[in-house]
């Protein structure tokens, strides 16, 4: 049986520990999320890794005080979560949760940061809900949510003429919020759903379900799921024949990380599109950015742990320029400072908490056109950020401006 992992802590200082006051009190950031289950890949432990990077490019150093991290794995169940956040704030002094990387989990920390007065920063749970109806002002979503992945890709397809969809639909808070988020943009643009099925967390069989899918009349494969569900269903499609350069259907990979593609191998990737809030080979920052984070992981970054070394830095600054660790004055500069870095070009923080940034189209190469082992996808688009983000007259968070 899986024990508990215990908060581990990363001391990131330039001063050494001998030189530093004793009565400095550090500024304690604290990254929970799926350490070592069917997400860490996605997040984990290269989560960690990159808000490293983002502390000790800053400095190790804020306000004159130590720069601590600390990290937990969540085991993707609320209770235990919800138990580490809470002796995170109320014995530990940790200032700000980041990443998260399950939906369920940040829906539940919601209240728990709003009603101790601390700051939540979402990078990996892309459930819209967390800056929609159950926003908070204490609460941040960073690289994308469910809304912002659906609206892009579903409207690049029906374009293309991938107008019938049917859904394979993760049965948890997660997966159905794809689904809902997609089909309203798909019925709002003239497509139809097809059809869906929902299945339980962590399949291994998908056949049933894909059968399903290929008795109907869609033309597209909306996969609404994430992790390995994701790539045991996408390559039981093309093992089924559903997919592949011959078939007609295509594949909407509504969450498809760069450690899926990976997993699942360039020619199972063919037909797919899918949309990222970042690809490492889109431009050179984050070519550059990309070349960091691989000579430290040995891999290239998925976009939710490009979006962590952001939030944290963005986090970092905001403190500095509040000139104090009093959480409503973190608060009002976090929202108010522009974001422009590799990840996110003229971004901002919006009433609801959602970080407003663009999105990019991606389409599967094919075998011979792809030039170097990460080399998966080519960009076909960019969805600027205000077309990708729910309109604020559609909008049900309570924080928003409608106008």
């Amino acid at each position: 049986m899986r024990s508990v992992l215990a908060a581990s802590m990363v001391f990131l200082s330039l001063a050494s520990a001998h030189a530093q006051a004793p009565a400095s009190k550090p500024v304690k950031l604290g990254v929970l999320n799926d350490q070592s289950g069917q997400y860490a890949d996605a997040a984990g432990p290269a989560a960690v890794e990159v808000a490293k990077m983002a502390i000790a490019d800053f400095g190790g150093k804020l306000l004159g005080r130590p720069i601590e991290l600390v990290f937990a794995d969540h085991q993707n169940k609320t209770d235990i979560a919800s138990g580490i956040a809470r002796r995170w704030i109320d014995t530990e002094g940790v200032d700000v949760i980041l990443d998260i990387g399950n939906s369920a989990v940040a829906l539940a920390l919601a209240d728990l940061v709003r009603d101790k007065n601390k700051m939540m920063i979402v990078s990996s749970a892309g459930a819209s809900a967390i800056t929609n109806e159950k926003c908070s002002p204490n609460t941040f979503q960073w690289t994308y949510n469910t809304y912002t992945l659906a609206r892009s890709t579903a409207k690049a397809l029906m374009g293309q003429g991938g107008n019938e969809w049917y859904f394979l639909t993760a049965d948890y808070a997660f997966g159905q919020a794809f689904e809902s988020d997609a089909s309203a943009v798909l019925k709002e643009a003239g497509g139809k759903v097809a059809g869906s099925v929902r299945h339980p967390f962590n399949t291994s069989d998908f056949s049933s379900f894909l059968l399903q899918a290929q008795n109907s009349s869609a033309n597209v494969l909306a996969l609404a799921n994430a992790g390995g569900d994701t790539t045991n269903s996408l390559m039981q499609a093309h093992e089924f024949g559903l997919l592949g350069q011959k078939s007609k259907m295509r594949v909407a990979a509504l969450l498809f990380q760069i450690t899926d593609a990976k997993s699942v191998g360039l020619p199972n990737l063919q037909g797919l599109y899918t949309s990222e809030a970042f690809y490492w080979n889109r431009n050179d920052a984050s070519r550059a950015f990309g070349k960091r984070f691989f000579e430290k992981v040995g891999r290239m970054p998925t976009m939710v742990q490009a979006g962590m070394y952001s939030a944290t830095m963005h986090y970092l600054k905001a403190v500095e320029a509040a000139g104090t660790l009093d959480n409503a004055a973190v608060l009002a500069k976090f929202r108010s400072m522009p974001v422009n870095d590799f990840f996110s070009e003229k971004g901002y923080v919006r009433e609801d908490g959602m970080h407003i940034h663009d999105y990019y189209l991606l389409r599967a190469k094919t075998v011979e056109q792809s030039k170097t082992p990460w080399d998966f996808y080519d960009v076909v688009a960019t969805v600027p950020a205000e077309d990708a983000n729910i309109p604020r007259d559609q909008s049900k968070c309570s924080l928003m401006k409608k106008s």
